[in-house]
Order: C-alpha cells, then structure tokens, then sequence
C-alpha cells in the first residue's frame, strides 16, 4: 500500500478490534521516519523502525517535557500527562526511586509462590463454575488486581471502584475531559485518604512507606506521592489484564505454539518475552519525545522542538533485529523487545507483569486441557476509547 508524503500521514493505523498490526507499517518498516497527524495536537515523527525506536527513547536528548508553545500529539482532546511520565531525570528519578525497591526482580520473585496460590484459586472458581467461562472476569482481571493491591495495601474489594476510577488515567478518547478529570479527582481522593490511614497505622506496604516519606522527606510534594500512587494502582493492573487475554486469543491463533507450551512448560518465560513482542497492545504511540537539540535519527534530522512519537508494536516486527518477525516464535533467542519500553521510562513495574504472566500461562495451559475459544473471534466485543487493544470478555471452554 502506497504512503504519500506530501501531508502528514493519519493516525493511528491499527484498529481497535483487532490483534493484528496494520499493513501499512510494512512500508513504513522499510523507509526513514515520517511525519504524521493525529486528531489533536502538533504533528510528529513517527518512529517505527527499531533502532530508530530504541534511540529516541534511550537518548537524553529526547525529552518528555512539553516545551512551551508546543501542543502534544495525541488520540484525544485532553493531555494525558502529569507526574512521573512527563519528567525527566534527574528529576523522573527522584520521584521513581521511591517505588524502586518494591518492584526489583528479587523482591518479585518473593510473590511468585502467592500469584501462583491466587492463580490456581482462580481456576479452580472456574472449574467449579464449569466451562465455559470469562477468562476476562474469572482469571485476568482478578489476578493482577490482586497483586498490585497487595503491593501497595489497597483493599481488594475496593477493585470496583478504582476499577472505573483507573480510565482517567488510561483513557484516550473514551472519556470527556471533564469525565477523566472527575476519576482522577475520585482516584486521587481515595488514595489520599488510604495514605491518611496508613500514617496513623502503618503496615509492611508501600502506601506505608509512601505516608511515612510524606511526613518525614520535604524533597517530595503530596501531590508527587499521591500520582505515584494513583498511578502504580492503575497502570499495574491493566496492562497485565489486557495481555492475559490478548496471549490467550494469540496461541489460539497459533495453536502449534500453544502445543509447545503444553509438552514443555518450561519455555514459558521465553513464550512471555516472544509474546510480549509479538502482541502489538498499543492502538498508537503515545507520550512524544521532544528534541532538545538537533538529532540525527536514522536518516532523518529531528529539528530542536520537534516531537516524536515510538509505535512499539511496529518496532518489535522489525525484520531488520528480529527474522520472520510476523512469525510467532516461542523458539525464539532472547528477544530484545521494546514492549516495556526503553531507557529512562522503562515500565516500572515490567518485573511483576514479566512474574505475572508466566504464572498465568503455567496455571492456564497446566490446569486447563485443551484450552480454547468458546466464541468465533469475531463475536468479541472489544474495548474502545483506551490506548490499549483488549477484549472485554473472552469465553474460553476446556477439557
């Protein structure tokens, strides 16, 4: 398909009812950078190839401070910013270094044995119930909740709440402005007085060490600490309950793959990392870098105040870093993928969703025999207005 260049390309180009990656990244893989126009804000590079990728999110000289004057590129008409994401070290790490400790791969791996404990208790509730079940609601959804609440010292049952409360962090266009600055008052509000109760009674959480920092550290605002944590509550749970079921419908796809995992599950971080590559999950690139100076990337020179936009999904089908890359592989060596993304905004939390994912396939594939859609992937309903690709239901039958 055909590309012109005299406009800025629209965009996004992925749908959000489907897995797949639009065709025109094809040519878009192939070619330097291209300017594209999204329906708000300043137009944009796009950077799709990998290396291209890799340098704008790795390279200092990008930055994710809106400079003055510039209107960020984006799906809808608020910005979507604030907190962390929208600093630079040294200051992003000030605040960063506060949530560190919690999610090392060390202190991670100490949860392993109560994810798979939550797990297998969730399949077990779906084999009491019987197939078929909402892999959704039964299994992807409860489990990450569960952890991150865990984590942080939020009650579990509160999920309905801060559920809703979380898209008006994670909303792109499904929400009105005013409708995503009342769930992030309400978010920001429950927090506020999670983190009030935890001063007077303060337990081995991280809503306890946030409280304690808030009263005892001045380098840090109310305002920084209750972000931090709105935002760990809501981002740590719904990347994870997207990909469960995205990796599902994705091995049902390829069901020789799937039959890999079942004869040896011990290939299952490996499949993760494959998947995670695979799985385009973004509908777009969000959060523009902003060049600070001039910057060569690839073959394209980046004035000083352009923006750029990183489509992860297109840079992990590079053929250039990784062969037969629309081939899914879970042979495959040590993927680099960009799925948790790079360099100074590398996910926070990519150890607990790396934990997490491996204890679904493990608990899924070994509890459930012959897993399988019960629905024709195209009865499924998907949700819209979000950056990310999910179903909202995902009816699996076994046995």
């Amino acid at each position: 398909m055909d590309i012109t260049r005299s406009e800025p390309l629209s965009y996004p180009l992925n749908r959000a009812d489907t897995l797949e990656l639009d065709e025109r990244y094809t040519q878009l893989l192939a070619e330097p950078m291209v300017r594209v126009k999204l329906a708000y804000g300043d137009e944009a590079w796009l950077a799709s190839r990998y290396d291209d990728a890799r340098l704008v999110l790795g390279d200092a000289r990008f930055s994710r401070v809106q400079p003055e004057g510039r209107d960020e590129p984006r799906l809808g008409e608020r910005q979507v910013g604030g907190g962390m994401l929208s600093m630079d070290p040294p200051e992003q790490t000030r605040i960063r270094r506060l949530a560190m400790k919690a999610f090392t791969r060390h202190r991670v791996e100490e949860l392993r044995p109560f994810a798979v404990e939550v797990a297998n208790g969730l399949v077990d509730d779906m084999i009491a119930k019987g197939s078929p079940a909402d892999l959704v609601s039964g299994f992807a959804l409860p489990l990450p909740v569960t952890m991150i609440c865990t984590m942080l010292g939020v009650p579990v049952e509160d999920q309905e709440l801060f559920g809703e409360w979380s898209e008006g962090f994670l909303s792109a266009t499904g929400l009105t402005p005013e409708q995503a600055a009342e769930c992030q008052g309400k978010l920001m509000g429950y927090m506020a007085k999670l983190l009030a109760a935890r001063t007077v009674d303060p337990r081995d959480d991280l809503l306890s060490a946030f409280a304690q920092v808030r009263d005892n550290d001045d380098r840090f605002s109310e305002e920084e600490i209750l972000q931090l944590a709105a935002g760990l509550l809501a981002a740590g749970h719904e990347t994870t309950m997207s990909q469960i079921p995205n990796f599902a419908l994705t091995l049902f796809d390829h069901p020789d793959q799937l039959d890999r995992i079942r004869r040896d599950p011990a290939i299952v971080p490996q499949a993760v990392e494959e998947l995670m590559r695979f799985v385009p999950l973004g509908i777009a690139a969000a959060a523009a870098r902003w060049a600070k100076e001039d910057v060569q990337v690839g073959d394209v020179l980046v004035k000083t105040g352009e923006a750029v936009l990183v489509d992860i999904g297109a840079a992990d089908r590079d053929g250039a870093v990784f062969p037969e890359a629309d081939k899914l592989d879970l042979a495959r060596e040590a993927a680099p993928h960009l799925g948790f993304s790079h360099g100074a905004h590398h996910c926070l939390g990519a150890p607990l969703a790396r934990m997490e994912l491996q204890v679904a396939l493990e608990v899924l594939v070994g509890r459930l025999p012959n897993l399988r859609a019960a629905v024709p992937t195209s009865e499924l309903r998907w949700k819209i207005g979000g950056f990310m690709r999910s179903v909202l239901e995902l009816p699996v039958a076994w046995g």
